[in-house]
């Protein structure tokens, strides 16, 4: 069972009012989970926090109270059920229902080599982290979410989920899994009033991008804020009509894609297909 840490501010007010929803934030002791996770306490989010770091996320706790937010802690491995569902429980135990999941922990191959030169154990851990991880905290909130009608999922997606490369594959596998996984969340759960995105963070300088070969003298990262002013805008509800969607931050202007999320729904737009060679395909 992971180790859970609560700060001492009160409890948040109703759920209904998103400056005082539940969020809870994987692989939150740093990178992008960090950056998430102090901006969604400058909102005024009860924060659940969650990493393997017990001591780097009591740190990242400290700093979301500083924000103006309320956090607990819980040590957990993304890919273990039992401290997956263990985790939810110790933030269910300190604010109630988790309102909004951002799934944000994961990693990468220690190589940029083709698949036949990658190690097998190190493939399957890559997408056991980046997809069975997401999978086990989406079906651990999920049921709470459909039964109150209202919910959100942000999956950390990638760019290598949407394009081919001879590089990273365990990475591109399991992310463009994942944005089958959100299609499937949205399939079945979306009439119940739950919104799911997958969102690209583009190029932010994290521990894991600066040790990737490919990112070796890259000048020119992605503001962490670029990113962060998306989920943000999720927990706020505004990118609702988007759901379903692929949103890359520091390339998507989501004001100008909001007034035609309509026609993205009729074209089925941003979403992972089997491209169509014409009229005469038998696919469709």
């Amino acid at each position: 069972m992971p180790a859970t840490e609560e700060s001492s501010a009160e409890s948040p007010a109703s759920p209904s009012n998103p400056a005082s929803a539940v969020a809870l934030v994987t692989g939150a002791s740093r990178g992008i989970g960090r950056e998430v996770a102090v901006a969604l306490a400058r909102e005024g989010l009860a924060l659940g926090l969650t990493a393997r770091d017990g001591d780097a996320l009591a740190k990242v706790r400290e700093e979301c109270v500083a924000a103006g937010g309320q956090a607990v802690v819980a040590v957990a491995e993304v890919t273990s059920r039992d401290e997956v569902d263990a985790a939810v429980e110790a933030v269910r135990s300190a604010f109630g229902s988790v309102d909004l999941l951002v799934n944000n922990a994961g990693r990468i191959e220690s190589r940029e080599v083709p698949l036949w030169e990658t190690d097998p154990e190190e493939w399957w851990a890559v997408v056991e982290a980046d997809l069975r991880g997401p999978y086990l905290f989406a079906r651990a909130v999920l049921p709470e979410m459909v039964a109150r009608g209202r919910g959100r999922v942000v999956n950390v997606t990638s760019g290598a989920a949407i394009r081919d490369s001879a590089i990273y594959s365990a990475y591109g596998a399991a992310k463009a899994g994942l944005l089958r996984l959100t299609g499937s969340i949205v399939a079945a759960a979306g009439e119940a009033g739950v919104t799911a995105f997958d969102i690209s963070p583009g190029h932010i300088e994290t521990d894991m991008t600066r040790s990737m070969e490919m990112h070796q003298g890259r000048t020119s990262w992605t503001p962490p804020e670029a990113f962060t002013d998306l989920v943000v805008k999720v927990a706020q509800g505004r990118l609702d009509p988007l759901s379903g969607r692929y949103l890359r931050a520091g390339t998507d202007d989501v004001e100008a894609l909001l007034p035609a999320a309509a026609e993205l729904g009729r074209i089925d737009a941003r979403t992972l297909r089997l491209r169509s060679y014409g009229p005469a395909d038998p696919l469709g």
